[in-house]
């Protein structure tokens, strides 16, 4: 406040009055006020007098992910709600909507609330806009994907490795064409599970055909009129790896519709729920969310202790669950 009060040449009691609102003052110091803040990317404490405790903690730990009401960020908001219940802490959660712009004002409004550190899952192209946020000494640890145009903490899977496996698993089985069906191209995990599926056809000698790639499905019911459309080509796919559960969700619809089931092979990235009483069940790529939130959440608090140690990644594996439509033979 002192450094909006000598930029915009007013008193800190003026650029009080105007931080909270308070009548008598004028429209002209309201706007020197706004701009000078605007610059410095100022932003009110909305807890100041709680941080003014010694331990300088508000007993809160915010939480941004895609969709809370997707079963693998909800399993990664466990593992986080597991680790800061032991602290005493609550998880504050909200989802980003695969939008950049609410991505930063989620931030925004979670630093002016002054929550003891943030989980974020990135879904804006760069995260520099952190790099105000992060010289404040707030702790940040990203979740899923790797960040973008700033270092900071990361927890993730081992998407391109695991995604080869499965998608070597369909080969093995005798799968030559194989589809795959992807979400946002922008999104570094996309980005690494299309890299995984690429090696393994290549690992077999085997062509990425053009009509049997899709990336930008963002729900199941992108991901069924996909599925339709390549059962549909002059020479389909008999096999098909998708990039997560909703698109999984989406290709068993349209195999269903068709009555391909128990004939066209498919491994899903991302487990989800009763995948296992599908009749076949579905063989899938399953990443320890519980876990990510786990590591996730304990990395943030050593890093509220330890704020000027190196940015780390670290990598929680997944593992192939083998349940039935990734054992489906050629004929």
């Amino acid at each position: 406040m002192r450094d909006v009060a000598a930029l915009a040449g007013v008193s800190l009691k003026t650029v009080s009055r105007v931080i909270n609102r308070e009548a008598g003052v004028s429209d002209e110091l309201v706007a020197r006020v706004a701009r000078a803040a605007e610059q410095l990317d100022y932003r009110p404490n909305l807890t100041a007098s709680n941080l003014r405790r010694s331990d300088r903690r508000t007993g809160t730990v915010g939480l941004l992910v895609e969709d809370v009401a997707n079963e693998f960020f909800a399993a990664i908001h466990r593992g986080v709600e597991e680790v800061a219940r032991q602290r005493g802490a609550a998880v504050v959660a909200a989802s980003l909507d695969r939008d950049p712009a609410v991505e930063r004002d989620l931030v925004s409004a979670f630093a002016s609330r002054r929550v003891d550190g943030l989980i974020l899952a990135p879904t804006a192209p760069q995260q520099g806009y952190l790099h105000t946020e992060v010289r404040s000494g707030w702790p940040i640890v990203c979740i899923d994907r790797q960040p973008s145009g700033i270092e900071l903490d990361a927890v993730v899977t081992d998407n391109r490795e695991s995604s080869a496996v499965g998608v070597a698993h369909l080969i093995a089985h005798g799968h030559r064409r194989v589809a795959f069906i992807g979400g946002r191209p922008s999104l570094t995990t996309e980005q690494d599970r299309f890299v995984g599926y690429a090696d393994a056809m290549a690992n077999a000698g085997l062509a990425v055909r053009p009509e049997w790639v899709h990336h930008g499905a963002l729900d199941s019911d992108d991901a069924k009129g996909v599925m339709l459309a390549l059962l549909d080509l002059p020479e389909p796919p008999t096999a098909v790896f998708s990039g997560q559960n909703l698109i999984t969700m989406g290709v068993v619809r349209a195999l269903r519709a068709r009555g391909l089931e128990h004939q066209v092979g498919l491994v899903g990235f991302d487990d989800f729920m009763l995948a296992d009483l599908l009749d076949p069940a579905i063989t899938v790529v399953a990443q320890d969310a519980r876990a990510i939130g786990h590591v996730a959440a304990e990395l943030l608090y050593r890093r509220m202790d330890s704020i000027d140690e190196p940015a780390t990644t670290h990598v929680v594996p997944s593992r192939l669950v083998t349940r039935g439509s990734g054992e489906i033979r050629l004929a």
